[in-house]
């Protein structure tokens, strides 16, 4: 039987870098003494008054169809926060909610790009990227970040990435999966970019919450990126809500409603339970948000503080979200061989980071999303795994 070919545009080398996720996640459910740092999905529980508000709508009887751009209390919400956040005006018509940020990420791909157009990533980008944009059928174009400049933007690899053909810019900020948070002078190369060549950007800040030493400035609220950027934003990491599939689109309204219509098409809008949980987190963002933020900074620090005098090992400290880079070249592994090994040999799983982008390519990204003893455990059995290696010449 023939398949479209719309199945092999979302395949690719970031679908398979779960594979050994997978398989780790199989194994410790079997029973296995597997430690797992190859995904981003808090540890603890919603926050009690949240869970509260979904199980009181479920029990008032909220299991019928609803809105399905979101309900219009919840879109208010997420647009009073933003309209601070941006310094600006942000009606509740510019915002739609989704099943997510990859949700989100997949109906901006969809409704802005199509065939013949290329499409600007910094790289290394988030692994579903790929499909997610490939998807509509438009062309990648990487600009480089590279490990020797920390993963930073350079504005001549952004500059020598577009071409006539381009009709977007997609990016992460803070970046997954390296931890890098845009500063000013960037974000304005990307918007000045943006406005002479007359591009879309979509900018995924699903950690603008946890960001640490360095202050995260949204590229939409710089002048001339009302009508031109999209903002993606979730619940998943800020309030430890993964399981929820509950995320926003920010946008122009004439774009919003395009998406409105995709979401006809791919939801029929989201669980009234599940927008009334996410209503009382989007009211209670700093306090819960704040939490997190001072748990997470701990948890990096615990990983970089072991990991860094490790032989072999030199770890990136990331300026925001759950991650953490380990740059594995000087074991003398690959960094693929060095993660199925890792799980193989020592029973952890982290990701290759090369399925991130090519300038990872040596990297593993480890998550801190786990209790401060099982990433201490973690962490001695990373050295001790390190340590029978031969010594690279």
């Amino acid at each position: 039987m023939r398949f479209s070919p719309f199945v092999e545009r979302i395949s690719g080398h970031g679908v398979a870098a779960w594979d050994i996720h997978h398989e780790a996640f199989n194994a410790q459910r079997d029973g296995a003494d597997v430690i797992i740092l190859s995904i981003g999905d808090p540890d603890f529980a919603t926050p009690d008054f949240i869970t509260q508000a979904a199980i009181d709508a479920l029990r008032a009887g909220d299991t019928h169809y609803t809105d399905i751009a979101g309900r219009p209390a919840l879109r208010q919400a997420i647009a009073e926060r933003y309209s601070q956040r941006l310094g600006r005006s942000v009606p509740a018509d510019n915002v739609i909610a989704v099943a997510g940020a990859q949700n989100a990420l997949f109906m901006a791909s969809m409704c802005l790009l199509q065939a013949g157009d290329e499409v600007v990533v910094l790289d290394p980008m988030y692994v579903t990227y790929e499909a997610t944009l490939k998807a509509s059928g438009a062309t990648l174009v990487r600009a480089t970040c590279f490990p020797e400049d920390g993963f930073r933007l350079r504005e001549a690899a952004l500059k020598s990435a577009i071409t006539p053909r381009t009709r977007a810019i997609f990016l992460s900020n803070p970046n997954n999966p390296t931890g890098v948070v845009l500063d000013r002078q960037e974000l304005q190369c990307i918007a000045d970019l943006a406005i002479a060549h007359d591009l879309w950007v979509v900018v995924d800040e699903v950690y603008e919450s946890l960001c640490y030493e360095r202050e995260h400035q949204s590229l939409a609220s710089l002048p001339g990126m009302e009508k031109r950027c999209v903002v993606i934003g979730s619940l998943s990491k800020s309030h430890a809500m993964t399981g929820w599939r509950i995320g926003w689109m920010i946008a122009d309204a004439e774009l919003i409603g395009h998406a409105e219509t995709l979401a006809l098409s791919m939801l029929y809008g989201l669980p009234g339970f599940v927008m009334e949980g996410a209503l009382a987190a989007v009211k209670a963002h700093e306090p819960v948000t704040r939490e997190m933020r001072e748990t997470y900074r701990r948890r990096r620090d615990l990983v970089v503080g072991r990991l860094s005098d490790c032989p072999g090992l030199a770890v990136l400290v990331p300026d925001a979200g759950m991650f953490v880079l380990v740059d594995v070249r000087g074991t003398g592994l690959g960094s693929l061989d060095f993660a199925w090994r890792l799980y193989r040999e020592a029973g952890v799983s982290v990701l290759d980071a090369a399925a991130f982008g090519e300038p990872a390519q040596g990297f593993v990204r480890l998550s801190f999303t786990l209790s401060d003893d099982q990433l201490a455990q973690a962490c001695e059995r990373i050295a001790g795994f390190v340590d029978q290696l031969p010594r690279a010449v």
